[in-house]
């Protein structure tokens, strides 16, 4: 990090959006100032859930995006890599510097946060996500009783690598599922397997 990351000329910002949330992977969107297109690629749900989320899938998927970055926005050695301090893109700092690259971990990339976050959104609707409910951004109790009313098939579409699913969250959904909708069955739909 020498300091002609710090000032102005050549760079590119990359950012994520949603590890936090229950639903989907991560978009992780990159730009290359002045020009404000935005390459937006996907962390698909499958890298979080099992097996893939113990085995951190998601971090070798976003070194792969960060070579894809590389490959269509030309960076040249004087370019200087603003990556948000995400989690998700902790190995993409150190694998862009393995390359030659200077890298700046930031805690904000601006503009392009907000970008990642509509598409992410957009993905959300994509998916079946009615939009009224992405209007807030602590989504997590939205998401859960989204998935709640139809489990059998949202399921697939939720984080299920978290340990807090396994151990909390699934038998909730399929709780309220069975309060809301099958009112006598109890909790009989914790029994359920994943589609």
């Amino acid at each position: 990090m020498g300091l002609n990351c710090y000032l102005p000329g050549n760079m590119i910002l990359i950012d994520a959006y949603g590890w936090g949330d229950l639903l989907l992977g991560v978009v992780v969107g990159a730009i290359k100032p002045p020009q404000r297109m935005l390459l937006e690629r996907r962390i698909p749900t499958s890298a979080f859930q099992p097996p893939n989320f113990a085995n951190k899938k998601y971090l070798e998927t976003a070194k792969k995006i960060a070579d894809e970055i590389v490959a269509v926005m030309q960076p040249d050695r004087e370019t200087c890599f603003k990556i948000c301090s995400e989690y998700v893109l902790s190995g993409v700092i150190p694998h862009l510097q393995a390359k030659g690259f200077k890298v700046q971990k930031v805690e904000s990339t601006g503009e392009l946060n907000l970008l990642v976050e509509d598409a992410y959104l957009r993905w959300c609707v994509e998916s079946g996500v009615p939009r009224d409910l992405l209007k807030d951004k602590r989504r997590f109790w939205v998401f859960l009783d989204w998935v709640a009313e139809n489990p059998r098939v949202r399921e697939g579409l939720a984080k299920t690598g978290w340990a807090s699913w396994e151990s909390k969250w699934r038998s909730e959904i399929y709780k309220r599922h069975n309060a809301e909708f099958h009112p006598s069955s109890g909790d009989a739909g914790n029994s359920q397997t994943t589609l």
